[in-house]
């Protein structure tokens, strides 16, 4: 067992650093935009904490513009981030060798809502940005604006910054540690292995397209659910019409797919006799105020 030691993170293969365009909405269309400042040095940052995140509320007809404006800003920092190594990469897979045969610590950063369907065994948990169950009017507000702009598709959540976060991870962790940082796409642990960086940790590996990207065999996984779909919801989730369900009915065959066939037939008898429903009772309405 000797011969099969992993040799140290930084002889690890560095993959090629991609983020796709389409998790901008995942990092930032359910939290509050981050602001930077333009006095101080390009970090995420918390109001009352220089080295932490900001977080804004959503007004305005430009938010989306904000949105944008941001991503394309932490966008470079993180790019800058990776290409003068401060931040090394492994896939899925090389974390995976690394917490198996070099008991290397995986620190997940992501939402309660993830973390309670799948986790790698032995991973430490520690949010960065978690669900927001504030039942104040300005949480509600924005509750229900995503529910209806695609939460109740999606099942994402409203999510805020957890102020806790550093502080939690410099109680566990020691600054010069080797430290890999996963989320469920790889975005979160972006920011998160920005905010580590700023705070001092020079050992720091992001796993490249976070656990979704990870195969069964990669890591070791434990919870309710595999650990790729981890990260869907709603009633996409429940229809089967997500691209890692989609992906995983091309492997395992017909029987997959008519499970998922099955609810959507069921979810169209539903919404015909709840019409019909609908329509017989407003009959019924109509015969009583005409007598």
């Amino acid at each position: 067992m000797d011969s099969l030691s992993l040799p140290s993170l930084n002889s690890l293969k560095i993959s090629r650093y991609n983020v796709r365009r389409d998790q901008i909405s995942t990092l930032l269309g359910r939290t509050n935009y981050v602001k930077s400042y333009p006095n101080c040095s390009p970090k995420l940052r918390h109001p009352s904490h220089p080295a932490a995140i900001r977080m804004m509320a959503a007004d305005g007809e430009d938010y989306e513009l904000k949105q944008v404006r941001d991503m394309a800003a932490a966008r470079k920092r993180w790019d800058a981030m990776i290409r003068e190594g401060k931040v090394k990469v492994l896939t899925p897979r090389e974390a995976g060798y690394a917490i198996q045969l070099s008991n290397k610590d995986l620190l997940d950063v992501r939402p309660s809502t993830e973390r309670k369907k799948a986790w790698v065994k032995g991973s430490t948990w520690i949010p960065i940005f978690d669900v927001d169950n504030k039942l104040d009017a300005g949480i509600l507000s924005r509750k229900v604006t995503n529910f209806v702009m695609g939460g109740w598709w999606s099942g994402a959540p409203i999510l805020s910054y957890d102020k806790q976060f550093l502080s939690e991870i410099e109680k566990k962790f020691p600054k010069d540690m080797d430290l890999i940082v996963a989320c469920q796409k790889g975005l979160r642990s972006l920011a998160a292995c920005e905010l580590l960086h700023n705070a001092g940790y020079r050992n720091i590996f992001w796993v490249q397209g976070g656990f979704e990207a990870a195969e069964e065999e990669d890591l070791v996984a434990e919870g309710p659910q595999a650990l790729k779909f981890a990260g869907i919801g709603g009633v996409s989730e429940f229809l089967g019409w997500t691209d890692q369900q989609r992906a995983a009915a091309a492997k395992e065959g017909w029987g997959y797919r008519l499970l998922f066939s099955a609810r959507l037939v069921g979810v169209i008898l539903v919404a015909d006799a709840l019409f019909f429903g609908a329509q017989q009772f407003g009959h019924y309405l109509q015969d009583i105020r005409s007598h």
